[in-house]
């Protein structure tokens, strides 16, 4: 059974969520502050974090650099009424996997869940692998990435694409192939989440958007990494 930490400190969401999640067969431990989430994360890493970023505490964003600090691959899915571009960047920067709006549907977010944890668990199984393309090195094991000496710090689903465009480097790859690969067959949301996570690769690998020497988008169909 999987383990979901909800951190929510709004008893009219987090009851629910707590029952909803349950029905769905996770087991659920509920934090109401940022406080309570990092003694729970500590106590018992659970396989997954849902973390609203509305907390008395802690700033949202803090717990999650904090959390993802301490526990480098464990899943976290951002729940905020946020929804601008910038937010969702800064989000991805503290390191969440995912970010999702409220309103929200319960069959999104589940899936939402489902996605990250299945992504989690192949991760954890993946064979020591590195690649060093054009003065970038990728420890895939390790889930490191480094140019020159330099280490990169990649919010998982940015490690996870800049894996995939490496390992087809000098290809194109289509939008709707990224997204089956890097997120899920089953991805309920749009493709604006892809170019977010491109525009946020770009910026660590050291690229301008005016013109990107390292990810180059094909205009109408996809992505290429250059090798250089």
């Amino acid at each position: 059974m999987d383990s979901v930490l909800l951190v929510e400190d709004d008893e009219r969401i987090s009851q629910p969520l707590v029952r909803m999640l349950e029905a769905e067969g996770f087991r659920v431990r509920h934090a109401d502050n940022g406080a309570a989430a990092l003694a729970a994360v500590l106590e018992e890493l659970p396989d997954l974090v849902l973390l609203d970023l509305s907390l008395p505490d802690i700033d949202g964003l803090e717990l999650c650099r904090r959390v993802r600090a301490a526990h480098p691959a464990v899943p976290i899915v951002m729940l905020t009424a946020r929804n601008a571009e910038v937010d969702v960047v800064v989000g991805l920067d503290a390191g969440a996997d995912d970010y999702i709006t409220k309103p929200f549907r319960v069959a999104e977010l589940t899936a939402r869940i489902r996605t990250r944890l299945r992504a989690s668990k192949a991760a954890s199984h993946a064979v020591a692998h590195s690649d060093d393309i054009g003065g970038l090195r990728i420890d895939r094991a390790a889930r490191r990435a480094w140019i020159d000496d330099d280490e990169l710090n990649l919010a998982p689903k940015e490690f996870d694409l800049l894996v995939l465009l490496t390992s087809h480097a000098g290809e194109t790859l289509r939008r709707e192939q990224i997204m089956v690969e890097v997120w899920d067959e089953n991805w309920w949301g749009s493709t604006r989440t892809l170019d977010t996570h491109v525009a946020s690769l770009r910026r660590k690998l050291g690229d301008t958007s005016e013109t990107p020497e390292r990810i180059v988008t094909v205009r109408g169909i996809g992505f290429r990494y250059e090798a250089g």
